[in-house]
């Protein structure tokens, strides 16, 4: 892992609800939480399925960095994503499941 090029992400406790909900209302956004939610392990930039261009996926990446959703880190070359998971539920019990499993059943989250 290349401790270089680990960009900031915020401390567990820095977290707060607004911030993850922000982050969460843009269903692109929403949509690389829920590709995370069901990887086995952590994901390239490269490997999602996004309707946007590079730049603004990278735009939404930090986004969800900076409001503590997902880890990101280099393996070699890729930009590696992580949902934080176990960080995210211990702040915030539900919060996460009711995102993705309201997503699922095709309505957006009250948010």
């Amino acid at each position: 892992m290349d401790t270089e090029r680990i960009p900031r992400h915020p401390d567990v406790g820095a977290l707060t609800l607004q911030r993850l909900l922000e982050a969460l209302v843009d269903p692109v956004r929403r949509s690389i939480v829920e590709q995370l939610y069901d990887a086995p392990a952590a994901v390239a930039c490269g490997g999602f399925d996004l309707p946007v261009g590079k730049s603004t996926a990278t735009h939404h990446f930090r986004v969800l960095r900076e409001a503590g959703l997902i880890r990101q880190y280099y393996e070699g070359t890729s930009r590696m994503n992580a949902l934080r998971r176990a960080e995210v539920e211990a702040a915030f019990p539900g919060v996460l499941d009711a995102v993705v499993s309201a997503d699922r059943a095709g309505r957006a989250p009250a948010l």
